[in-house]
């Protein structure tokens, strides 16, 4: 009887271990991390800057004389002046944004010289010329962020748009070169007019708040050349052949809605896998 009972119990033990080989384990299921969908900075936005410019006059010209004969400045120089400036804008993705913009250059003053001859009996003169300008620039720009590094984007940009540049009256007045004697003063009244202007720009962005961004750059402006001022006296008009201008600049970005929250969106259900029989 003992003997029956062991076989019995050997035989179910072998069954057991037979249908335990037979189950396979099941794989383990990898854990899927939560999908999170970031909204991208779309949207509007309104900008201000201010600069300083390192302007560049191209040269002068001027008529003179009865012979109607236009001749160079000898000497034609502008000084550097501030800029203060604002726009409206576009966040069209995180690489891509539009804008446009208004900007003032402040009084630059100019200072030129042109050699000739004056007085009676004619003798070798020079004539020093004084006058100055101001510009309002108008500009549509487009701009490629560059990707976002920690709180820093930088990015390059263009814009085309128009300059209205305003010159104030010219004085001048002629000395003779051995400094016998000076000519009266001349004033030729100032010119404005408008002018096609072109931008390049690099910079970086600074992430300040969620909505808020500081922009520091760099602006190089041509400006067309035009009419500089009038005539008066058996001289004139003069033109400018037009200025260059490269700024310094800082200012900043307000994003309407850029403090929008990501969304969540949970990962399916992935059910458990059963165990395969083999």
């Amino acid at each position: 009887m003992k003997r029956s009972l062991s076989g019995i119990f050997a035989a179910l033990l072998i069954a057991t271990n037979a249908y335990s080989a037979d189950l396979a384990p099941a794989e383990p299921i990898p854990e899927q991390p939560p999908e999170v969908t970031v909204t991208e900075a779309t949207g509007w936005y309104l900008r201000g800057d201010v600069g300083y410019a390192f302007t560049d006059l191209r040269g002068a010209r001027y008529f003179q004389g009865s012979n109607a004969t236009e001749v160079d400045f000898d000497d034609a120089d502008l000084d550097d002046a501030w800029t203060i400036g604002g726009g409206v804008g576009y966040q069209i993705n995180s690489y891509l944004r539009t804008d446009l913009t208004f900007d003032y250059l402040t009084q630059a003053d100019f200072k030129g010289s042109t050699v000739g001859q004056c007085g009676f009996p004619l003798v070798d003169c020079t004539s020093s010329d004084r006058s100055s300008l101001t510009a309002y620039t108008l500009l549509a720009n487009a701009y490629v962020d560059l990707g976002t590094y920690g709180y820093v984007t930088p990015y390059v940009g263009a814009g085309i748009g128009g300059s209205y540049v305003k010159w104030k009256n010219l004085r001048n007045v002629a000395c003779a070169d051995d400094g016998s004697f000076c000519d009266d003063q001349v004033t030729h009244g100032g010119k404005g007019n408008w002018r096609f202007t072109y931008a390049l720009m690099a910079g970086a962005s600074i992430d300040v708040t969620c909505n808020i961004k500081a922009d520091v750059g760099y602006r190089y402006l041509h400006i067309d050349g035009g009419n500089m001022f009038g005539y008066a006296e058996n001289g004139g008009p003069g033109r400018d052949k037009g200025l260059s201008a490269h700024e310094a600049r800082v200012g900043a970005r307000y994003l309407f809605g850029g403090c929008a929250q990501a969304s969540y969106e949970p990962p399916p259900e992935i059910p458990l896998q059963q165990p395969v029989y083999k």
